[in-house]
């Protein structure tokens, strides 16, 4: 009988039960003279002790402000030392920390500030050519719960500041903490709520599986309101002792890498584009990244030519290729230090310590045999409690049994290791054939002149879908062309599976976290191609 796609994963290293508060009181106690917050652009610095002195100030601040346990509390910011502060503020108090998405405008922050009912808000006054200050004071009127506005760099967030608390409030790991907004692709994001318990463990573990110590010094250029800063960059450093390093307010690849080298991070984060660009900088040799061991790649599918660049060219022996999602806080499989460069090049790895998942039959929901493709689904500690006040879309999402569907192709080897193939959404059906973009973007990365590549389906009139390869060129050589791709791909890929159009560009659309909008490359490709085809399936 042939194995199924299922795996789960035991330690010898127990689940945290303790809240983040106490955790990170943990942290303090044992390493209170050591560096912990490094923010580059302000020139601050902060040991645990006095770190511990500023998270406590402003959770008393909340507090006398009249923030209860289980109050909603905004923070609508780019990348800072003063975001940190109030992530561990709120944690302490038992407030729910809301993150929102600096690239929001006014139509979604309203609706986010109202849907998850923000009683106070923290936020920049402008980010980049944005007036937030200017966007929060129009929504403000319509917005019934928001009570308290605090603007860093204000006299607001220095007033708040008060003496700590003789007392915290009584706080229980299962508790709400945090709520992250997907960036859904159709209607509005959704409110996944995630407690101490989720967040915190996933953060451990993942700095566990990265061989954290006191020692280690991560770079974060990653944004800090989604998992990926606040989880797997500050719970997991606090969680051993390590220290945050800020290299800029938002990603600059000129920024990270003098961060990584002045600084002598031994971890750095990213998504596979944030890599491609600071493997780009013009100067990169000239960047001592001798420290580097560790980091991670994760958010989006991580190109092998990629992955071995960021080995031998960063020195970065021990990157893992993490994958996740907001839903599961984030993480469910990653790669293990000792894995060979094949694996840690071509899967995401293996189930996380504590965690399952299984490879299942969309249409059937049967977990199919190792080796064959289906949708991926996890289960365990990670799981998120819900979405925010919207029952509906968590039953959607999180069947019965607590399996937590994904919405990604996956398979499973033998040996438990998982491949992502792509989105159940992404996949293009043509002419009855199902094709996986992500194995043409894996293709198309061998091209010496393409720097980085993506692959859509458009409507077609013969086939219902063909194939259209977006790609970014290195600079100075000849623009790709459909004519070229296909000499290129001759006898390497299935006629099938060639992209019919190629669309050359600059830069791809992004989400604030440096993933690919691929629905917006769609609807942006049947105005270019200017295809008189219902396009439906692809708006």
């Amino acid at each position: 009988m042939a194995q199924l796609s299922y795996s789960s994963a035991t330690s010898d290293v127990p689940l945290l039960g303790d809240t983040v508060g106490a955790n990170f009181d943990r942290a303090v106690a044992a390493h209170g003279d050591r560096e912990a917050l490094v923010d580059r652009p302000s020139g601050r610095r902060w040991t645990y002790r006095s770190l511990a002195a500023e998270v406590d100030s402003v959770a008393a601040g909340l507090v006398a402000s009249g923030v209860e346990v289980g109050d909603r509390v905004g923070i609508w910011s780019p990348n800072r030392a003063e975001w940190v502060v109030v992530q561990y503020a709120t944690a302490r108090i038992g407030a729910i920390l809301v993150t929102v998405n600096p690239a929001y405008r006014v139509h979604e922050l309203e609706y986010v500030l109202n849907q998850s009912g923000v009683r106070t808000l923290f936020a920049a006054a402008s980010f980049k050519t944005s007036d937030c200050a200017g966007m929060i004071a129009e929504v403000r009127p319509r917005c019934a719960a928001l009570r308290q506005v605090v603007l860093f760099d204000s006299p607001e967030w220095t007033e708040l500041h008060a003496e700590p608390l003789p007392e915290w409030p009584e706080l229980s790991a299962d508790d709400p903490i945090n709520i992250q907004y997907t960036s859904g692709t159709t209607g509005f994001p959704k409110g996944a709520t995630l407690s101490h318990h989720n967040i915190l463990n996933n953060g451990f573990f993942v700095g566990e599986l990265l061989g954290y110590t006191e020692d280690d010094r991560i770079c974060v250029p990653v944004p800090f309101y989604h998992c990926f800063g606040m989880v797997m960059g500050n719970l997991a450093a606090t969680s051993h002792g390590a220290c945050v390093v800020i290299p800029a307010p938002a990603f600059e690849p000129a920024a990270t890498l003098r961060a990584v080298a002045e600084e002598r991070c031994t971890s750095l984060y990213g998504v596979p584009t944030m890599f491609i660009a600071e493997l780009a900088e013009a100067d990169f040799d000239s960047y001592d990244l001798s420290s580097l061991r560790t980091g991670i790649m994760a958010g989006s599918p991580c190109p092998v030519e990629v992955m071995k660049q960021v080995v031998d060219r960063m020195g970065m022996r021990e990157v893992s290729i993490c994958y996740g999602m907001t839903e599961t806080s984030p993480v469910s499989t990653q790669t293990r230090r000792d894995d060979s460069l094949d694996r840690r090049v071509s899967t995401v790895g293996r189930v996380g310590p504590h965690l399952e998942v299984k490879v299942v039959d969309p249409g059937t929901g049967r977990t199919v045999p190792r080796g064959t493709p289906g949708e991926l689904c996890t289960r365990g500690y990670s799981v998120m409690r819900g979405y925010w006040e919207q029952p509906d879309k968590t039953a959607e999402a999180i069947d019965p049994a607590r399996w937590m569907h994904t919405g990604d192709l996956a398979v499973m080897d033998d040996e438990g290791y998982i491949t992502i193939t792509g989105r159940i959404k992404d996949m293009v059906i043509r002419g009855g054939e199902n094709l996986y973009p992500r194995e043409i973007e894996e293709f198309l990365h061998t091209h010496p002149d393409v720097v980085d590549a993506q692959v859509v389906g458009v409507p077609d009139a013969k086939y219902g879908e063909e194939l259209m390869a977006w790609v970014r060129m290195r600079p100075g050589t000849e623009p790709l062309t459909a004519e070229s791709l296909r000499s290129f791909c001759a006898g390497k890929l299935a006629h099938h599976k060639i992209p019919r159009y190629v669309h050359v560009v600059d830069e791809f659309p992004m989400t604030v976290t440096g993933k690919v909008r691929k629905v917006e490359m769609r609807r942006q490709a049947i105005r270019i191609l200017d295809l008189p085809i219902d396009a439906a399936r692809h708006a």
